[in-house]
């Protein structure tokens, strides 16, 4: 291991805001973590996994892997119902790995990619390029210096003083540079980091950044590839705060609507726009939001569960002719 190894990153004033407040973000929800959001950890692991997945081309819903965790049957490509199993049976162990250890993370990686790839579990022996389409965006360093460079690269995360929040988000980018598996790269980089983040807080174990990187995956490789570019994990390492943060605020106002004193700046947009009585599709119009995951995870329901928006057909939540009202709790804000 080179003793004076350092992963180009530079600190800077955006950084630093998205650290502090992310810190106060995770004061406030690990208050609120007790045994009343229990029901909320088991869906966030499961955004997780289809997160994750489906920034890697896996087109299994949600409800797909909650069938597949319940050992139902799925009718789905095998190749895909084994990376959600895979997946499972990762996550069973991630409290067991030790962030810092290259045997954990081989580990992890022979569970992840198992009956997928014939090397799960060693580092690749050929050499690799990421691409985009038909082109090579990316070539990794030669397969020779895969174990030299990922040596390196634990040892720095052994001896650093960085905040976990800036640590992990620069492992996660020099692994994908490195890019030290023949695949399986991309879901093990989010995996580690959130093993990293882990440690440091149990709170992240719970909070799914995989399902909101999923939602901005087209900046997620912008990111890495600006980053690249600059020879200096800067832009990636701000990418990954504000997903951090982005999570942060849909699990407060998710788990806490009954006492948070401010709703969230997506709640008030919601609030702001909610005229009358409106349908999903005309507040998303209205909001210029395409995404409907995003809309409803960020929008609709933190609103609904802080009581400032109701349905106007309660009893038949998924009709074609729901809209949405705000409520005397609202008008009075």
């Amino acid at each position: 291991m080179t003793k004076t190894y350092q992963p180009p990153h530079s600190l800077t004033p955006t950084m630093l805001r998205l650290v502090s407040t992310i810190s106060e973000a995770v004061g406030r929800l690990s208050v609120l973590e007790d045994e009343k959001n229990l029901r909320l950890r088991r869906a966030n692991r499961i955004r997780t996994i289809q997160g994750s997945l489906a920034i890697e081309g896996n087109t299994l819903s949600e409800e797909q892997i909650t069938a597949i965790l319940e050992g139902k049957r799925v009718i789905a490509p095998p190749k895909e119902i084994q990376e959600v199993r895979n997946a499972i049976k990762a996550y069973e162990k991630f409290e067991t790995w030790k962030p810092s250890s290259e045997k954990d993370l081989l580990k992890a990686h022979e569970i992840l990619m198992a009956g997928l790839i014939d090397d799960a579990g060693s580092y690749r022996k050929g050499n690799v390029g990421v691409m985009n389409g038909d082109q090579v965006v990316h070539m990794a360093p030669p397969a020779n210096r895969v174990k030299n460079l990922m040596g390196d690269l634990f040892g720095w995360l052994a001896n650093t003083d960085a905040t976990p929040l800036i640590a992990s988000s620069v492992f996660h980018y020099e692994f994908e540079f490195i890019h030290p598996f023949s695949d399986g790269n991309g879901r093990m980089g989010r995996l580690w980091q959130t093993l990293i983040l882990t440690q440091w807080n149990p709170l992240f174990a719970n909070l799914p950044v995989e399902s909101m990187v999923h939602e901005h995956q087209s900046e997620y490789y912008q990111a890495i590839n600006l980053s690249t570019k600059k020879t200096d994990s800067a832009p990636f390492i701000e990418f990954m705060l504000q997903m951090i943060l982005n999570i942060l605020e849909t699990s407060n106002s998710l788990a806490t609507p009954q006492v948070a004193p401010q709703v969230t700046p997506q709640v008030s947009e919601l609030l702001i726009a909610l005229k009358g009585e409106m349908s999903r599709d005309d507040l998303q119009a209205a909001l210029g939001l395409q995404d409907r995951k995003s809309f409803s995870e960020r929008y609709l329901k933190p609103a609904l569960n802080a009581g400032l928006i109701e349905m106007t057909i309660p009893e038949k939540p998924n009709s074609r002719l729901q809209k949405y009202r705000l409520t005397n709790k609202a008008l009075k804000r």
